[in-house]
């Protein structure tokens, strides 16, 4: 009687076990899915943030903390006189909005759906006095990714509103071809600029299925529907047509660059290597060395600075991930 005890004992403690990890199991996954639900960030939307403020109260946080207090109050004073002027004159006249767009470019320039958002959004209020400011970052991936791109900003241009592109690092290849776009670029004195030219690359295991005794079989219709593959025989004939399509692009990006930088020596910059920024000077790829906050400070002292921002809503898979992470972070 004793052992049928304990081991019905055990029995129930097993059960009762996995019953309640079942339960918990079966309460994250609920919480996640609410959390999911419910998470406005997670929704499409558009977000607006004045620079202006924040860089404002930047300066009365860091005056509070240096300044004698008769001095600080002063220049509270000061402030507040400087808030009127500009109130009474933006009655009277239209004062310059600068919307800044971030684009941080990975190999698909899968921001490119957010840019051009983004852009959408602001075409609709822009005017001709107004600016569009793209902070840029990009080492370049592929062609119809960052073509689409470029095309994005050139609608800036088309609407007859200026556009500037800053960069703080990088803008190389694709990234250039994005840059290139603008009425002007500025550069960062060490950012990496340039590299207009293109590459193509893939390993190829032919070898390795012949010495395994594996058969790899391609079946095509047209001549050139497969010049090089990562499986089968490359020949002279398919390399010889991929070089010559690599030739093509690059001469399309090229003329690009060139319609856009009429003053560049395109011969010079055009042989897939780069510059920092104050080469890039020198060769007519950028036309200002600054950084992209004294840009923006400099800006904020005549014209309302306001940072865009479009984001997308998440796939499901996404969103499960991102909430289990802040979940059990404590965030």
């Amino acid at each position: 009687m004793v052992e049928f005890l304990t081991e019905y004992g055990m029995f129930l403690a097993k059960s009762t076990t996995v019953v309640l990890l079942f339960l918990v199991a079966a309460g994250c996954i609920f919480v996640l899915l609410m959390r999911t639900r419910t998470n406005p960030q997670d929704e499409e939307h558009l977000e607006v943030k004045k620079l202006n403020e924040k860089y404002e109260q930047m300066s009365v946080i860091l005056k509070s903390a240096t300044l004698p207090k008769k001095a600080f109050k002063q220049a509270l004073k000061d402030l507040k006189i400087q808030h009127k002027e500009q109130q009474n004159v933006s009655d009277h006249t239209e004062r310059k909005r600068v919307y800044v767009l971030k684009f941080q470019g990975d190999v698909r320039a899968s921001e490119v759906s957010s840019l051009r958002e983004g852009i959408t959004a602001i075409l609709t209020v822009a005017t001709p006095i107004d600016e569009v400011v793209v902070l840029l970052e990009s080492a370049g991936g592929v062609v119809h990714g960052y073509g689409l791109a470029a095309s994005q900003l050139q609608r800036i241009r088309e609407r007859g509103v200026t556009l500037t592109v800053v960069v703080d690092k990088v803008a190389a290849s694709g990234g250039y071809m994005m840059a290139c776009v603008a009425n002007r670029i500025i550069a960062a004195p060490f950012a990496i600029i340039g590299s207009i030219g293109v590459i193509g690359q893939m390993p190829n295991f032919n070898r390795l299925l012949k010495n395994l005794d594996i058969d790899y079989e391609q079946i095509t219709a047209g001549e050139y529907k497969r010049t090089l593959t990562v499986f089968g025989e490359n020949t002279d004939k398919g390399r010889r047509k991929a070089q010559e399509e690599l030739e093509d692009t690059h001469q399309l990006f090229k003329d690009f660059v060139l319609e856009n930088r009429t003053e560049t020596d395109i011969e010079t910059i055009a042989t897939g290597e780069h510059w920092y920024g104050r080469r890039a000077l020198e060769l007519k790829l950028v036309d200002e060395l600054c950084t992209s906050d004294d840009y923006l400070c400099a800006a904020a002292q005549q014209a309302d600075i306001f940072l865009v921002k479009y984001s997308h809503r998440k796939r499901l898979v996404e969103r499960l991930f991102a909430s289990a992470a802040s979940l059990f972070s404590g965030v």
